[in-house]
């Protein structure tokens, strides 16, 4: 009976993780759109404060999907083993990190807006700037498309060799 309540509590955590994890993801990418949707109009202090907005609550979903990925992989899932094992789970883990580090540039510029917002200005951007910035988060875009490719290539064990 105590094996029994166990592994519902391990089951129920592992459900909870799971929860957190593609919350996070969710939000992630969502974050991300609102970002690339909103470089399509005209900057103003409303838009870029809400891109900067948008851009924190993307850097947090990060942050929360990394930590609650690893605790996965080390505790609720098929265990370290199975995913350090697994092809796609590096090419997912060198994604994710390659989406971070694309992210630097954009987070940087909407940074950079602070000074001018809190001065009631808006931030201005020549075309081409604006142009780099999107196709920055195209590519972390399609980058998280390749995140959710390998994610379910692991959960039916396509490129597992352990």
């Amino acid at each position: 009976m105590a094996e029994l309540v166990t592994s519902r509590r391990e089951n129920a955590l592992a459900a909870i993780f799971a929860f957190i994890h593609h919350f996070a993801a969710f939000t992630l990418f969502a974050a991300l759109v609102v970002e690339l949707v909103l470089l399509r109009h005209e900057l103003t202090v409303q838009i870029a404060r809400t891109i900067q907005r948008f851009d924190l609550i993307y850097g947090i979903a990060a942050g929360v999907l990394l930590v609650a990925g690893f605790l996965r992989v080390l505790y609720f899932e098929k265990g370290e083993h199975y995913y350090f094992n697994s092809i796609p789970f590096h090419i997912k883990l060198g994604a994710f990190i390659v989406v971070g580090l694309l992210s630097i540039v954009p987070t940087m510029e909407f940074f950079s807006w602070s000074k001018v917002l809190k001065a009631g200005q808006a931030p201005v951007l020549d075309a081409t700037r604006v142009r780099k910035l999107r196709i920055l988060i195209h590519m972390e875009l399609t980058g998280v498309g390749v995140i959710i490719v390998c994610a379910a290539l692991m959960a039916k064990g396509i490129g597992y060799h352990g």
